[in-house]
């Protein structure tokens, strides 16, 4: 009967079950010393990631460039929900992202419509990352989009001010600026598949991607 069962489980693309969360595959960062610090080499390829950056335009969407052009190339969609600023489109062509194939939650959006939009669209095979700015999630509502990303396959980042050590996020990095728009230091500060912090310096701005 078990055997059965589980056949039956493992034979469904979208039943998501939490001891699946280690098997998640990786993709590269683009950037050698982030990958060397984070498990399995890269990026998971669907759930949730949370980048704690006390100021805006620090250089965090920098280390985004390579996924961003990727999930282009797939001809699937980028959702930002809520940038602080104007997403500037100039700097998004000079980097070859193709901003017809992005949309944009602008931040005067009540909470309530914004959230809706993040899940609709982790849930949707269309979209290939969701970008969003909010630090008033709560570890219910993040557990509520850690599923709806696993069930889409899609993979989100939270841009946030403040940390969370509850959160049930695959994974929370800290970004801080060590010498100004040149590089950061990145803390890995918790993964599925590591076993500690690790921290490393990344060049950033190479393609002075920004919002403005």
């Amino acid at each position: 009967m078990r055997e059965n069962i589980e056949k039956l489980l493992s034979g469904s693309e979208n039943l998501w079950r939490a001891c699946d969360i280690g098997r998640v595959n990786h993709s590269s960062t683009g950037h050698k010393e982030l990958d060397s610090i984070l498990p399995k080499g890269g990026w998971p390829k669907k759930g949730l990631v949370e980048i704690i950056n006390e100021y805006h335009g620090i250089g965090e969407l920098q280390l985004l460039i390579p996924l961003m052009l990727s999930v282009i190339k797939q001809g699937k969609w980028i959702l930002w929900v809520c940038p602080p600023h104007i997403v500037y489109a100039p700097a998004l062509l000079q980097a070859g992202i193709d901003t017809s194939q992005i949309l944009v939650v602008n931040k005067a959006v009540p909470c309530k419509d914004a959230l809706w939009s993040m899940e609709r669209a982790l849930r949707s095979s269309n979209c290939g990352l969701v970008l969003t700015w909010q630090t008033w999630l709560s570890v219910k509502v993040l557990r509520r989009l850690q599923i709806a990303a696993e069930t889409g396959g899609t993979l989100g980042f939270i841009f946030k001010s403040r940390d969370n050590k509850y959160s049930p996020s695959n994974m929370r990095i800290r970004i801080k600026n060590i010498t100004a728009f040149d590089q950061a230091s990145i803390t890995v500060i918790k993964a599925h598949g590591g076993s500690r912090a690790k921290s490393t310096n990344v060049k950033l701005y190479k393609h002075h991607l920004q919002i403005s």
